[in-house]
């Protein structure tokens, strides 16, 4: 197989190679192109270069080390590659089609330089040539070195018309018999020139074709421009009409080319006219802006009135090119404006705001220094209050320029400066503890400030503080001298009030119990040996526990007696309802028995009974009524519970031997009730009858778990009936 690979000259000269199939280059000549002695010299360590100057030089690749005389060792292997080609007595022969056949002793031997062929047979043959031919022509071309004879055999191409379709046998039978076929000696080194060449006629045909095209395009543009009825938007069934006349178009035959050229046309059509409406959109847009700009709107202005600013203007209406903008442009143009306009405000109003802070700022820091003058000069000390300041800076102007403003107030940088002040005065209250713990001085309530002026000049640390100073540290400790004192009299009596109260309790739980006619003369016999009693040292304190009880004792009295009338009051009340008929006619023509709903206090009450309820007037009748009805029942349906009766065990089921005597009871009582609930009828008992018993429906039931409670309340309170009906009124 021929090589792919190429020798190709780069801009500057420096010789690269590329490969056609995989279009990969490189700097180094590729293993197919190389020849035999190339070859063998490709494994040394040693290669050779040029210098600038074209002077050869040699360079090692592992010891990186250069010489300009040949190494011993590429001169022994260049010698060996020089004495194997000598020694070769024959040739093989070239065969037409880049095929060699090997030696046979039964076939014609080739004479060396001479030209072979092919037989019949598949054997080689020497070619025979023209007689026309004259030895000096059937003799091998001599070239001086590998370009020229290169260049020999790509103008013996170029002569015989090779094409770039051409294919290697092609040409081989084309030139093979040509003198400068043999121009090149290896078959590789041929089969490369010609892949070269028709390399570089493609090159050169599609070179062609781009000018050709580029010419074309050119004259056809000019051709489409003659006609200006052909806009952007035209298509090319359309437009073939109006030009397949002309010149220009009939010299190309390539319907493909013609549309393609068309189309290129029509896309800078195109983009020309969206070029210049781009550009009339941006100056209608920009003037928009203008427009925008002189009206008066304000950064909280609303699209809906804004858009009805804008399309009343004169201007606006005039324009033709603020016809072409959409709502949408108007209202992209509009928030931009908007954004502007807030951003300058933001920026006014940063701007406003810096300034305040800044002259407040000045404002504190000019009333800071009025307050550390007037502490220099003792009119603010520690402990000082505002009321006893005021005065002084009230009519300062550094004072008045305070008020109103935002941040610290005058009364807080006031407190700032009694607190610095403070905080010295309690570091010096310290200095002055650890000297009175030295010196072991106190100070009581009898300590006269005299006394620790004297005290403060016998040490060193305490000597500079000044006349104020010392009143201020004297009172301090003289008023937590007097705290600790308040603090042990408050903790004094609250332990005589913890005694009292104990006393209390054992007099509260003497036996028999104290009455409110005793006196404290009386009872105290009976506590004196008490712990309680010695534990007060004063018989004031005994006697008001004493006081205490008696007056406790009292209000009970008090609680029980006003509870007593009240009973009676209700009781009188309950006498009174008792008297009155149990249905009488309202003046309205109601009966009394519909009363009225109750109210949300009533229902209150009713939910949470009190421990004395209210007696039920009618509800001894209820009673004899539910009781009658009962009766009844039981008389009408005795026959029933008779026939009943014979059937009842097989039909009774049989439950468990070990059940209990308290679950069979309740089961027989369910029974009972069950049996009675089914055979009443219910058409006996009236409406009026039934909704005496009826509750209101309870809140979250629906109409049918409404129903179903008020089934088994019947049913409880007809079995609660049936029980009690003989029994006399006041017992039932």
């Amino acid at each position: 197989m021929s090589s792919a690979w190429q020798e190709t000259k780069a801009p500057d000269g420096k010789i690269y190679y590329y490969n056609a199939q995989t279009k990969a280059t490189q700097w180094t000549k590729p293993l197919d192109m190389m020849n035999t002695a190339e070859k063998a010299l490709q494994d040394l360590a040693w290669k050779e270069h040029k210098a600038a100057d074209g002077r050869p030089y040699w360079y090692h690749a592992q010891t990186r080390e250069t010489t300009w005389s040949m190494p011993d060792e590429y001169r022994e292997a260049l010698d060996k590659v020089q004495q194997s080609a000598q020694g070769v007595t024959s040739m093989p022969a070239f065969v037409a089609g880049g095929t060699q056949q090997p030696q046979n002793n039964e076939r014609a031997l080739a004479v060396p330089g001479q030209m072979m062929e092919a037989s019949n047979d598949g054997t080689a043959r020497p070619m025979v040539l023209p007689a026309s031919l004259s030895s000096n022509d059937r003799s091998e071309p001599q070239y001086s070195s590998f370009d020229e004879a290169e260049s020999a055999f790509v103008k013996l191409l170029r002569r015989n018309n090779v094409g770039a379709d051409w294919n290697w046998e092609r040409t081989m039978r084309a030139i093979i018999k040509e003198p400068q076929y043999r121009a090149l000696k290896d078959p590789k080194d041929r089969k490369a020139a010609f892949e070269k060449y028709i390399v570089e006629l493609k090159q050169q045909e599609q070179e062609k074709a781009k000018d050709r095209i580029a010419k074309l395009r050119q004259d056809f543009s000019v051709m489409l421009k003659s006609h200006p009825e052909i806009k952007y938007y035209t298509r090319w069934k359309t437009a073939r009409h109006m030009i397949e006349g002309e010149t220009i178009f009939r010299s190309t035959s390539n319907e493909d080319e013609r549309r393609q050229l068309f189309d290129e046309y029509i896309l800078e059509l195109r983009k020309t006219a969206q070029e210049r409406e781009a550009r009339t959109r941006k100056e209608a847009i920009d003037d928009l802006v203008a427009l925008l700009k002189s009206l008066d709107m304000e950064p909280y202005t609303r699209w809906s009135e804004a858009q009805t600013i804008i399309q009343q203007n004169e201007h606006f209406q005039s324009e033709e090119k603020f016809q072409a903008l959409s709502k949408l442009d108007v209202l992209n143009a509009f928030e931009n404006h908007i954004k502007f306009l807030e951003r300058e405000f933001n920026d006014k109003r940063q701007r406003m705001k810096t300034m305040k802070n800044r002259k407040e700022r000045k404002n504190r820091e000019a009333f800071v220094g009025l307050l550390n003058g007037l502490r220099s000069k003792g009119e603010i000390r520690a402990g000082a209050k505002w009321k006893q300041v005021y005065p002084l800076i009230k009519d300062d102007e550094r004072y008045q320029n305070m008020l109103g403003q935002s941040g610290s107030t005058p009364l807080d940088l006031f407190w700032d400066v009694v607190e610095e002040m403070e905080r010295d005065i309690r570091l010096k209250r310290n200095t002055v503890q650890d000297v009175m713990d030295e010196k072991r001085f106190d100070i009581t309530e009898s300590t006269s400030f005299q006394e620790f002026i004297d005290f403060l000049k016998k040490d060193s640390r305490t000597t500079q503080y000044d006349q104020d100073t010392a009143t201020l540290l004297f009172e301090k400790l003289r008023e937590k001298i007097v705290r600790r004192i308040e603090d042990d009299r408050h903790q004094q009596e609250r332990h005589q009030r913890r005694r009292v109260d104990a006393l209390r309790s054992i007099i509260r739980h003497l036996e028999p119990a104290v009455e409110v006619t005793d006196t404290y003369e009386k009872i105290r016999p009976r506590i004196e040996k008490t712990e309680e009693f010695h534990a007060l040292d004063s018989e004031d304190m005994r006697r008001t526990a004493f006081d205490k009880h008696i007056r406790r004792l009292k209000d009970k009295q008090e609680e029980r007696d006003k509870e007593r009338e009240r009973k009676d009051r209700e009781k009188e009340k309950e006498k009174e309802r008792h008297r009155r008929p149990p249905r009488e006619e309202s003046r309205n023509g109601y009966d009394s028995y519909h009363k009225s709903r109750p109210s949300r206090h009533d229902r209150e009450r009713s939910r949470h009974p009190t421990r004395t309820p209210e007696p039920d007037a009618y509800e001894a009748e209820r009673r004899r009524a539910a009781g009658e009805r009962e009766r009844q029942y039981r008389r009408r349906d005795s026959s029933v519970h008779r026939s009943d009766r014979g059937s009842r065990p097989e039909s009774r089921p049989r439950h468990d031997r070990t059940e209990s005597v308290y679950d069979r009871e309740r089961r027989e009582r369910e029974e009972e009730r069950e049996r009675q609930y089914r055979s009443r009828g219910d058409d006996t008992v009236s409406l009026r009858d039934r909704d005496e018993y009826r509750p209101r429906r309870r809140r979250g039931l629906s109409p049918e778990d409404d129903d179903r409670d008020i089934k088994v309340r019947y049913r409880h309170a007809f079995s609660y009936s049936a029980v009690n009906a003989d029994l006399p009124e006041n017992e039932a």
